[in-house]
């Protein structure tokens, strides 16, 4: 459905092929953020199943993904966006989100957005900002 790329930077690299997920590295992750601590495996995978995914691994090992729900024609939501605390503030995240917008099915939608409780002035800095018109924007959340 969606094209397999890779990007590599050292000993590190990014893929879009599904068959490369490491789901317990995946679940890993997503136990340890405040937004997925308690999504069971079977949501996990099913998400992972009708999404776009980035993983990002240092040599063999996963150390951080990006999942990405899109039509790949106007929308994108950015979402569970995770690398291990141990490669964390050497420009890794910079890096794997530059990557992400590389990829050639996320090329000139309309509109991007994500939600975030800590990281605003990271995705400020690749051109996410608060929504302009925030008494437009609905929702249902389910907790």
């Amino acid at each position: 459905m969606y094209q397999a790329v890779s990007y590599e930077k050292d000993d590190f690299y990014v893929t879009t092929d599904f068959k490369n997920i490491d789901i317990d590295a995946v679940c890993l992750l997503l136990s340890k953020s405040y937004w997925a601590s308690s999504r069971p495996r079977d949501v996990i995978i099913k998400s992972l199943e009708n999404s776009l995914c980035f993983s990002l691994f240092h040599k063999d090992k996963q150390i951080g993904f990006i999942r990405v729900i899109t039509d790949c024609a106007t929308f994108a939501y950015l979402c569970d966006v995770i690398i291990d605390e141990n490669y964390r503030s050497n420009g890794l995240g910079k890096w794997f989100v530059e990557c992400m917008f590389k990829h050639p099915d996320l090329q000139n939608l309309r509109r991007w957005c994500l939600i975030t409780r800590d990281a605003q002035e990271f995705y400020k800095k690749f051109g996410f900002n608060s929504l302009s018109n925030p008494e437009r924007y609905m929702e249902i959340f389910n907790g």
